[in-house]
């Protein structure tokens, strides 16, 4: 089985930088990616918070596409609760038009009530669905943490990407309800999982511990930028968070190249998916880039069109 690698990125804002900033380095992260070998980026819908820049997907994904040309682009994800089906659908319509065959729309449940979810959902997939010439539908995706978002996606016969960074415990499950009752061979299943990699082990976990900080404190009710290392090896944690800090660390792969490929090839085998889509914090986008090159080259991945 060829693993496919992928990218989930939230524009994550570091201390001492701006918002701008923050969008400026998602779209660096994008020419990189492209230039790389990854076979999509994603890009994350976040509201009312210190960390993160990205609070409109669908305008980030239009840059992102006129910024690149093989990956394909979508959002991790639109947050359909807050929007009409025929406002998201005729976004995402003239995006795949301009796009063919390089648009993803991934869904999310949070953002507002949820009964009424699946009609928006089934309406949404319909609309986007309506032929038209020269028009291309973008692949769509349901974006879950539970089997019963498993249950969802099987049901309207759409792609499905488990959120193992927020929610590893039921990964196991979820994916096995949608590998066992999927058909549709068009529907694939994705691991969104949360890693770093750096050269050496030591500065990997100097780049996990600036995460576990910062979403310890987030845990606690701390609405803050992402610290630098500098702030993590100087901060004093509580007991809490280091209690928090343990927890999370589940959740959190980080290490070598060699390290962390063995670990995604090795969860890619446990789910029964063929692709893995990777979330990497860290305070200066450097690192980050830094991250999915040497990930990138551990799987040798290659550019091929």
């Amino acid at each position: 089985m060829t693993l496919r690698l992928s990218i989930l990125d939230q524009s994550p804002i570091p201390d001492g930088a701006t918002p701008a900033d923050a969008l400026c380095a998602t779209l660096e992260l994008a020419r990189a990616a492209d230039d790389l070998g990854y076979h999509r980026m994603w890009v994350a819908e976040h509201h009312h918070t210190a960390a993160f820049a990205g609070t409109a997907p669908e305008i980030l994904v239009a840059e992102l596409l006129n910024a690149t040309q093989h990956l394909r682009i979508g959002s991790g994800g639109v947050l359909l609760p807050r929007y009409e089906p025929h406002k998201v659908a005729e976004v995402f319509r003239i995006l795949a038009t301009l796009h063919p065959g390089r648009v993803d729309l991934g869904i999310g449940r949070a953002g507002g009530h949820a009964h009424d979810f699946p009609h928006k959902l089934t309406e949404l997939t319909e609309l986007l669905e309506t032929p038209a010439p020269g028009y291309t539908p973008p692949q769509l995706w349901l974006l879950g943490a539970s089997p019963a978002s498993a249950y969802t996606a099987v049901t309207l016969g759409v792609s499905y990407a488990f959120a193992h960074f927020l929610r590893p415990e039921p990964s196991v499950p979820a994916l096995e309800i949608y590998n066992f009752r999927n058909t549709e061979a068009t529907a694939h299943s994705a691991l969104a999982v949360r890693a770093v990699v750096a050269s050496t082990a030591t500065k990997a976990r100097e780049l996990a511990d600036t995460y576990l900080l910062w979403r310890s404190r987030r845990d606690l009710g701390h609405d803050e930028a992402l610290p630098s290392p500098l702030i993590a090896r100087a901060h004093r944690w509580t007991a809490q968070e280091k209690d928090h800090a343990d927890h999370n660390s589940q959740a959190l792969i980080a290490g070598t190249p060699s390290e962390v490929h063995d670990e995604l090839v090795e969860l890619s085998k446990i789910h029964g998916v063929d692709e893995i889509i990777v979330n990497t914090l860290t305070h200066d986008p450097t690192d980050r880039v830094l991250s999915y090159q040497l990930l990138a080259e551990a799987f040798h991945l290659t550019r091929t069109t």
